[in-house]
């Protein structure tokens, strides 16, 4: 448990402040305490438990909404033109009529912000509302996680979620330990011990002594390092030293422990995990960006044409007056004054270049597409009634611009199901009899009274073998995996329940359960099995437990006949150089797990020996030496230990299924081929990791794998490269000439993410980080030896930029760039800071759209909108952020309904049932999604610009008097009705492909990625031919009537405006149908909606009775009426529509000629990026194949066993009476919660056949 602590780490660590400071039991002690909040507000130090993580209270939802919306600069345009327009002198339209759609925009997005929030008020309420048992007085009572305070003193059962960071201070286990499983914090689903003090494993045995206990905590500031802490224990005038092994993190589920007993340090947004969390932004997409930027360019254009149209009136404002008195001009008033009036009236007139109903459109296609996604049904996972939902409405064009998926492993690319699914005995593979890898309907092992049942792996022969008996080896194969393993055994309902450290032990020990090899239970010193039916006890003379280094684990045991065996399993890196012979059947062993690993599946070999009796005697002192060793022990008993583990005899090899979910691989590769880059960031192993990286096929078995070393000698020769002067010659792209993958540690990331971190480095290092970081630090010698081979990173700042970067700013740059040309990228053993950390550190260097997918709460962080404050010091998630905060959180984040819970679920965008349906979310609907909102943006911009920049060439035959150039009634209606139905249809049913086409060409996907849709180009193309309909409409209409006259005549204002509206009209409409590729009779509708309503209203608007009604609202009487009953009008209407439409068509069908495959050219182009110098190999030793040892065991349950420490002595033992573990007096019992606190019965084997347990045998129970 404990840790080293060197001096180094304390001055660098100098700024941790040890001002925590707890007193159990003295809640008003915590409650005088106050620190500056924001402005003058002083909250309390020491917060409760109570967590708020919704954006909104009653009080701060209007103001603060309002707030972000007019982040938008298209609101503060419109509420300009909303207040120009309440100005008499300049309106042109009544104000109402635009107060009203932005007050619509307004409420349909704060209304879609709202039920977001009450969502989370929901899951906040839920889980403040959790019960716990508070020590209140003398005695435990039921009360609400956001009631307990710093100092209180709470009781957990097992299964209990624990509800703050709580010090342990005793367990109803032998020696207080606890056992938890943290898959909501790491992803890890094996079970980890913590364990009390031994004072307060000895002392507070009862509620009395509990609420007596006035111990004083004094320990680091609230931080966010989920595997470090730091603290004291000051209690009797004694001071006890406290690590990460006495804390209980908030999140953490107690497992096999009837009860447990803690002190509460750190609560509510103070907790670990907590502060792992960061505050919740508005995510924006990119177009939603470049839409304020054009928003931006138009308001400037419309503000340069306004000024040039008043300086037009101003210097024919005089004539006008002279020689056109009929046109209305203010009089009384100097021309500077009318200027300024004609200046905002033309502004006003141009306001329409950005059309509101555009924004509200939007609204309604993205919820609309929202919706589609809801009712996928080939998103739908029935086993679980799960289907898709869009939980945002407003990210669906980013799904169709990922660049980076964020993923983690445990529950989101693995159902987290370890299955015995082949073995090798004696150089022989036994594999399932079944194809599908099932048992039989009928039961094989119903022979055996053990069998479980759970055992899907059945081979008829391999059975025949063991139960005759016939083959040693294959005996001594299940017998090694009954014996050695950590395994702990219980009773419940007449059953033997098996409880491991790993789920790779526990499918292995019930594997040889079925087959007959039955481990029973196990003491300090003996384990005893049910061989065939014949109970057999083995005396264990040694265990030698796994670790990361040792990559193996071995028993010693005297056999019931006298002999002694080593038992010993591993990794074949390991198990091979250790055996005593390779002969035949060791090669062939060797070429079956060649096999296995091309299956992805995880082995482990099997090996033993017979030892003789003098070479154990000889071995047994300086075992024994070495454990009491005080300095090096580790070392020594490794030792030790190797020299025993030598000339072993190979057995066999087990290999097990870390079940992937259904469709893994094939979505993997899709996203690939989509140019999507696919990381994977998990808590677990690096082996587990990349043998699910091979599973799931983002590793292959001709890729250059760079670990931490690797990429550490990169980026020194990187850094020794930037202290030289940068020259053109010297400045070499970075190229990879192999397939390239990078593994590395949240240790190496801890290092790495300087500028980043919020934090100062931890004051406590565990040896084996402390080694591993040496040992990277001396690699870093040779890294000149790559600046002599001139390999170099490129950079994408300026050069400026470069020059003021800080030198762990520069390195985390060329991380990036290294990391970002690797085609996988899986970083292992990282806490859920630092998966925000990862993602946050690509969005900085690539401006990358970045996805995360997780299924659990240790995939929050990454998942939610969250913010990172670079500022120096713990950033409390309540309080101001940073200056230089940067969001944390991918774009756009992805949850799984998993056996994590449903965490990840609450904290999403959206929501899925398994990782396959990521890929028909991105490639199908993410991709439609982008294409409709583009499309919709470029034809809106389009036909918004053909129609209405018709005013601006009015103004020249207006005399610039900013008189409107259409009817009022077809510039209100026409954003409303006249052509929105067919955009709308753009928006929510526009297809270029099917589904299917969709997913079988993932290569389309990469217009996305390249914003090609929509640009700036092509809303310069947009305009550019909306300035073109414009002038054709406009000027071939005006050429044609110029010299006319008669009773069919265009000479008139009225007419004119008629025939330009209908020509513009019509040009869009045939417009849209040009554009859109996907007809159906719904467009086909929305068409002739469009062209209908606009005949019926512009006839009703001109009708008599409408004019006798109100003669200033419809002055224009019958006009369309005259001008569709004479031929001549028509005849200009059919000239500008195909002057309009024939040029662009014919432009269209010729760039569709010389046009190719878009795919086919990049395909074509990849070779193109070539660096000037080629990358030196990193490779090291070749290896004939790789290994696929991973196994997920964790050290220190060795220890545990043979020092007795989690064993519990039956009644009668009074050896260790203040335990507080069922052996307390009947009054103290009575005084304790009721838990159950008695051991269970002694053992499973006493049960069944009374009298034969071994005398003094002690009952493993967990």
């Amino acid at each position: 448990m404990g840790r080293a602590t060197t001096g180094e780490d304390l001055q660098d660590n100098k700024d941790t402040a040890f001002t925590w400071e707890v007193k159990a039991n003295n809640a008003a002690y915590h409650q005088q305490f106050r620190e500056k909040g924001f402005l003058c507000w002083r909250r309390r130090k020491y917060q409760t438990n109570g967590i708020h993580t919704a954006k909104y209270s009653i009080f701060s939802f209007l103001p603060l909404n309002l707030y972000e919306q007019f982040h938008r600069v298209s609101n503060l345009y419109f509420l300009l033109i909303v207040i120009l327009q309440s100005i008499p002198e300049i309106s042109t339209l009544p104000w109402i009529t635009l107060f009203i759609p932005l007050l619509c925009l307004l409420l349909i997005r704060a209304t879609r912000d709202l039920v977001d929030d009450i969502g989370r008020h929901r899951s906040d309420r839920i889980i403040n509302n959790r019960p716990c048992q508070m020590l209140i007085g003398k005695s435990f009572k039921w009360r609400k996680w956001k009631d307990l305070c710093v100092g209180d003193v709470v009781c957990l059962t097992r299964d209990s979620i624990v509800p703050a960071d709580l010090l342990l201070l005793a367990s109803t286990e032998p020696s207080s330990l606890c056992y938890v499983e943290t898959a909501d914090i790491d992803g890890e689903t094996s079970l980890k011990f913590r364990q009390a003090l031994a004072v307060t494993h000895y002392e507070l045995i009862s509620a009395k002594t509990m609420a007596a206990f006035n111990g004083t905590v004094i320990c680091e500031d609230p931080n966010s390092r989920m595997h470090q802490f730091v603290g004291s224990l000051e209690w009797k005038s004694k001071t006890y030293a406290l690590d990460i092994g006495n804390l209980l993190l908030r999140g953490s589920k107690i497992r096999n422990t009837d009860a447990c007993y803690g002190l509460v340090i750190y609560a509510g947004f103070d907790t670990k995990i907590m502060k792992n969390c960061g505050d919740i932004h508005l995510k924006r997409t990119k177009i939603d960006l470049f839409m304020n930027k054009l928003v931006v360019l138009i308001f400037l254009s419309t503000v340069v044409v306004s000024l040039l149209l008043s300086l037009g009136f101003w210097l024919q404002g005089r004539e006008m007056k002279d020689k056109h008195h009929y046109v209305s001009i203010s009089h009384g008033k100097g021309l500077f004054v009318e200027s300024i009036l004609i200046f905002w009236a033309f502004f006003i007139l141009l306001s329409v270049m950005v059309p509101m109903a555009m924004f509200i459109i939007s609204e309604f296609i993205y919820l609309g597409n929202s919706a589609f996604i809801n009712w996928d049904l080939q998103m739908y996972y029935e086993p679980h009634d799960v289907p898709a939902k869009a939980r945002s409405t407003s990210l669906n064009d980013y799904l169709g611009q990922v660049q980076y998926v964020f993923s983690d492993k445990t529950g989101t690319l693995t159902q987290n199901v370890m299955s015995f699914k082949k073995c090798c005995i004696g150089g022989r593979v036994y594999g399932p009899d079944n194809e599908d890898g099932t048992c039989p309907k009928e039961n094989p092992y119903q022979w055996n009274e053990f069998a479980d049942g759970k055992l899907s792996f059945f081979n008829e022969e391999l059975l025949g073998i063991v139960r005759n008996k016939r083959d040693k080896v294959v005996q001594e194969f299940w017998r090694l995996l009954a014996i050695c393993h950590t395994v702990m055994v219980q009773e419940k309902d007449n059953q033997l329940l098996y409880q491991a450290a790993s789920p790779d032990e526990e499918a292995l020990v019930t594997a040889a359960r079925n087959f007959g090899y039955v481990f029973l239970s196990r003491t300090q010193n003996s384990i005893t099995l049910v061989e065939l039916g014949e109970e057999r006890v083995y005396e264990v003379l040694a265990l030698m437990d796994f670790n990361s280094d040792r990559k193996r684990m071995s028993v010693l045991v005297r056999t019931p006949e006298g002999s002694i065996c080593l038992y010993t399993k591993g990794a074949d890196t390991v198990i091979f150089e250790r055996l005593y012979k390779r002969g035949v059947m060791e090669a062939n062993t060797e070429k079956i797990l060649s096999a296995f690993t091309e299956q992805t599946l995880r082995t482990l070999c099997l090996a033993y020996k017979e030892v003789e009796e003098h070479t154990y005697q000889q071995w047994q002192p300086r075992h024994e030496a070495a454990s009491v060793q005080l300095q090096d022990r580790a070392r020594a008993l490794q030792q030790v230990y190797s020299d025993m583990e030598q000339g072993l005899q190979l057995l066999g090899v087990t290999a097990i299924e870390d079940k992937l979910q259904d469709g893994v691989p094939d979505t993997i590769s899709s996203l690939k081929k989509g140019n999507m880059k696919v990381w994977v960031l998990t808590g677990d192993k690096q082996e587990t990791a990349v043998n699910i990286g091979f599973a799931c096929q983002l590793l292959t078995d001709n890729m250059l794998i760079l670990e931490a070393r690797d990429v550490n000698i990169i980026l020194d020769s990187y850094g020794e490269q930037n202290k030289m002067v940068q020259t053109p010659k010297r400045s070499l792209r970075f190229q990879l000439q192999n397939e390239v993958a990078m593994v590395i540690s949240g240790e190496f990331l801890d290092h790495l993410l300087v500028s980043l971190r919020k934090e100062p480095r931890a004051v406590i290092q565990s040896e084996v980080e402390d080694k591993a970081w040496q040992e990277m630090s001396a690699i870093r010698r040779f890294s000149m030896m790559w600046w002599s081979l001139g390999t170099s990173l490129s950079t994408r700042g300026s050069k400026g930029k470069r020059k003021q970067e800080s030198p762990e700013a520069r390195r985390e740059r060329a991380f990036v760039e290294l990391a970002s040309r690797c085609q996988a990228v899986i970083c292992c053993r990282v806490t859920p800071k630092q998966k925000a950390l990862i993602v946050a550190l690509v969005k900085k260097y690539q401006k990358a759209v970045t996805l995360a997918i997780g299924d659990g709460a240790n995939d929050v962080n990454m998942i939610k909108s969250g913010w990172l404050g670079v500022g120096r010091g713990g950033a409390d998630p309540r309080g101001p952020r940073s200056r230089s905060a940067l969001p944390t959180a991918a774009d756009i984040g992805v949850g799984l309904a998993g056996q994590e819970g449903m965490q990840a679920v609450q904290n999403s965008d959206y929501a899925l049932g398994q990782f396959c349906f990521l890929q028909r979310l991105l490639l199908v609907h993410g991709r439609w999604s982008y294409l409709r909102i583009c499309k919709f943006l470029r034809y809106f911009f389009y036909k918004t610009v053909a129609s209405l920049v018709g005013q601006i060439w009015f103004a020249f035959y207006s005399g610039f008097s900013a008189q409107p150039l259409y009817e009022g009634w077809f510039l209100a209606l026409f954003n409303l009705l006249y052509s929105t139905v067919p955009v709308l249809y753009i928006g929510l049913f526009e297809q270029d492909v099917s589904d299917a086409q969709s997913l079988k060409m993932p290569e389309l996907y990469m217009a996305g990625q390249k914003n090609e849709l929509f640009n700036y180009w092509v809303f310069s193309k947009a305009i550019a031919q909306g300035l073109f309909t414009s002038l054709v409409t406009f000027f071939l209409s005006m050429w044609i009537i110029r010299d006319t006259a008669g009773p069919n005549s265009l000479g008139d204002y009225q007419s004119f405006a008629v025939v330009v509206a209908l020509s513009s009209l019509l040009s869009i409409t045939i417009e849209v149908m040009l554009v859109v590729k996907y007809w159906t009779l719904l467009f086909l509708g929305t068409v002739l909606f469009s062209l209908g309503s606009y005949f019926i209203l512009t006839y009703a608007t001109q009708s008599l009775w409408a004019y006798r009604l109100v003669p200033k609202t419809f002055p224009f009487l019958y006009v369309l009426h005259n001008v569709l009953s004479k031929a001549p009008f028509l005849l200009v209407v059919l000239l500008n529509i195909a002057v309009n439409t024939l040029p662009i068509l014919a432009l269209r069908i010729f760039r569709h000629v010389l046009k190719k495959p878009r795919f086919r050219e990049e395909v074509e182009a990849a070779p193109s990026e070539v660096s000037e110098e080629p990358l030196p190999q990193l490779r090291r030793e070749s290896r004939i194949r790789r290994s696929s040892y991973a196994f997920s065991h964790r050290e220190g349950y060795g220890n545990l066993i043979t020092q007795g420490t989690s064993l519990r002595r039956p009644r009668g033992d009074n050896s260790d009476t203040n335990v507080p573990s069922g052996f307390l007096p009947d009054e103290v019992e009575e005084a304790l919660p009721s838990t159950p606190r008695e051991p269970r019965k002694i053992s499973f084997l006493t049960a069944r056949w009374p009298g034969q347990a071994v005398p003094g045998q002690l009952v493993v129970v967990c």
